[in-house]
């Protein structure tokens, strides 16, 4: 395994980070096909035994029983000053008017619940979920600054939104004298590309690591065209990233299994490795319910596509709607 810098920082980090969307109770929010606790250690393990050092989750990821998981396991399994933990606020976690949202009141009240969850004193990586178009973001940005003073917080991120307005809250936080965001989830993959607009230009220029979520599209590069999974099936949230545009993602989705074949490897380790494979890339966010998820995950890192290669996995994107933000 690899190590970088998380942007301009000097926290070092894994190439690859272990998204836990995929592990809490099933019963628990919207995501049926996540992996209970039992079921999801060994891949959190297994992460930790290929040299990943880099964990991902959010409060809202099955009303907070993924961070319960994820934290019990990284507790268990490794030394905390070993890892880098990231998790996220924005979503819904209460009813009520203030129980959700980026609010100074709903940032205070949910790192705590987020620090209880994950059973440590401190988040390295504290990330926006999303925009809260009903809160000034300068109250956003000096209620991140408050936690990273004091000491609940080591680095701040931000995640989808437009390119203009993350530029903006690197501007208000340079003006203030606030914490600046080092890094940027977004969505980028083969399927969207609408990113390489802005964002990740943006980025680069800033310094800014970028920690792409969904870089095998929900699945949809990794599988035959019409191939379902128990997660298709019921992801609401990723049934609207990919609309419009099924002529053209089927011919990406055929490119990729054209050079993994000639390759010899697994289709998720081609994908991956074009997203890997951007300067602009830090590492990518990898879900994993099966054994060779990781494995493939950790090779793709290590695989550099050819020119040419990249060109034949490139040319059927046309431009489509921005999708993700919400």
């Amino acid at each position: 395994m690899d190590y970088v810098n998380l942007g301009s920082t000097g926290l070092r980090v894994s190439r690859l980070c272990l998204g836990a969307m995929s592990y809490g109770a099933p019963d628990r929010g919207p995501h049926p096909w996540s992996l209970p606790e039992e079921q999801a250690r060994p891949f959190i393990r297994q992460a930790l035994e290929l040299g990943v050092t880099f964990f991902d989750t959010a409060n809202v990821y099955s009303d907070g029983t993924s961070e319960e998981i994820l934290g019990r396991a990284l507790k268990d399994f490794a030394d905390r000053e070993d890892v880098v933990i990231a998790t996220k606020v924005h979503g819904r976690m209460r009813p009520g008017p203030n129980g959700a949202g980026l609010s100074r009141k709903h940032i205070m009240t949910e790192i705590d619940n987020s620090l209880r969850r994950l059973g440590t004193d401190y988040v390295d990586l504290y990330q926006i979920h999303r925009l809260d178009p009903a809160t000034p973001i300068e109250e956003t940005l000096e209620a991140l600054h408050d936690l990273v003073k004091a000491g609940k917080v080591r680095y701040l991120g931000a995640s989808s939104m437009w390119a203009w307005q993350f530029a903006q809250a690197l501007y208000l936080a340079d003006r203030h004298g606030w914490t600046r965001f080092v890094s940027m989830q977004n969505h980028y993959n083969l399927l969207y590309r609408e990113e390489e607009r802005e964002m990740l230009p943006l980025c680069a220029d800033q310094g800014i690591a970028v920690i792409p979520w969904s870089p095998l599209a929900r699945g949809k590069l990794t599988r035959d065209w019409q191939q379902d999974t128990a997660r298709s099936g019921t992801d609401e949230f990723g049934k609207t990233l990919y609309a419009g545009a099924e002529e053209n993602d089927r011919q990406i989705v055929d490119a990729v299994a054209t050079v993994a074949e000639q390759r010899g490897v697994p289709r998720a380790q081609i994908a991956l490795a074009w997203v890997a494979g951007h300067p602009a890339v830090t590492a990518p966010i990898v879900g994993a319910t099966k054994p060779h998820h990781l494995d493939d995950a950790v090779a793709a890192v290590a695989l550099t596509l050819t020119d040419q290669e990249r060109k034949l996995l490139e040319h059927g994107y046309r431009p489509r709607p921005v999708a993700g933000f919400g």
